[in-house]
Parts: C-alpha cells; sequence; structure tokens
C-alpha cells in the first residue's frame, strides 16, 4: 500500500474543507462563525446541556468552547445555568433570542448544504457512509477509541 492512503487522506480533507468553506460563508450572514453555529445548531431543539456534552456532539475542543460560549452568551443566544446537584457543572440552553437564531438560521443552513449533494442518490448516500464508517472504525480502533 505504501503512501497510496496518503492521497485518500488528502482527499478526504480537501473535500471536508470545502464543506466547511461553504457552510462558513452561509453562517457568516447570520453573524456567526463556523464554531457558533455548531453550537448553536447543536443545542437547538434541546432542553440544553452541559459543558462535556457540548464538547463530544460538536467536536469543539474544551479550551475553544469557553471562547465560543462567552461570545454567545455576550450575544445574547446562550445562557449558563449551574447544575443544582454540582454547582461546578455548567449547563448550556439557548436563550429566546437564540431558539428564534436557530429557527431561522437552522433550516436554511441545512437547505444550502443540501444542495451540495444533489447529483447524490439514495446508493451513492450508502456508499459514502459505509465507506466513511469503515475508515471511523478502522482509525479508532488504531488509537483505541469506540
Amino acid at each position: 500500500m505504501g503512501k497510496r492512503y496518503l492521497r485518500s487522506i488528502r482527499l478526504l480533507a480537501e473535500c471536508m474543507q470545502a464543506f466547511e468553506h461553504a457552510s462558513a460563508l452561509n453562517v457568516r450572514q447570520f453573524g456567526l462563525t463556523h464554531s457558533q453555529f455548531d453550537i448553536v445548531a447543536t443545542l437547538g431543539n434541546t432542553a440544553g446541556m452541559s459543558c462535556k456534552e457540548l464538547g463530544e456532539k460538536t467536536l469543539i475542543t474544551k479550551g475553544t468552547l469557553t471562547g465560543v460560549l462567552d461570545r454567545l452568551e455576550q450575544k445574547g443566544l446562550i445562557q449558563r445555568d449551574r447544575n443544582g446537584e454540582d454547582r461546578r457543572q455548567l449547563f448550556i440552553k439557548l436563550s429566546p433570542a437564540g431558539e428564534a437564531l436557530f429557527d431561522e438560521v437552522f433550516p436554511q443552513v441545512v437547505a444550502s448544504g443540501e444542495k451540495r449533494f444533489t447529483d447524490y442518490s439514495e446508493q451513492d448516500f450508502i456508499a459514502l457512509e459505509k465507506t466513511l464508517l469503515k475508515l471511523k472504525t478502522s482509525l479508532n480502533r488504531r488509537i483505541g477509541n469506540k
């Protein structure tokens, strides 16, 4: 196999970068960064979640998460509450303004993303997901993750 995998990994990274770039352009028009939108989208339609859960669901690192949450709070889009049982734990939820933004922005961003896949059939999605799941399983097995 040699360095054959490098071409595939580069292509995968280029696809992700292209999708993120297009997505970032889309969310910027609503005054959000990609990370801020990721948090708003993750919290949308939920009662909220702990910082730990939010970090796991968004794939945003703990160090970056704090700054993004600070900026969202400054914009009035999230609320941080202390957990009544464990005051050390923060519970994050969308504010009413955050809920309104989610309701407006999320459908538009999803629709824009869908347009990038108009030439994909159901079989294409199945094949892509099968390949990506195989890659994810292989990579996680090698580093001891689930």
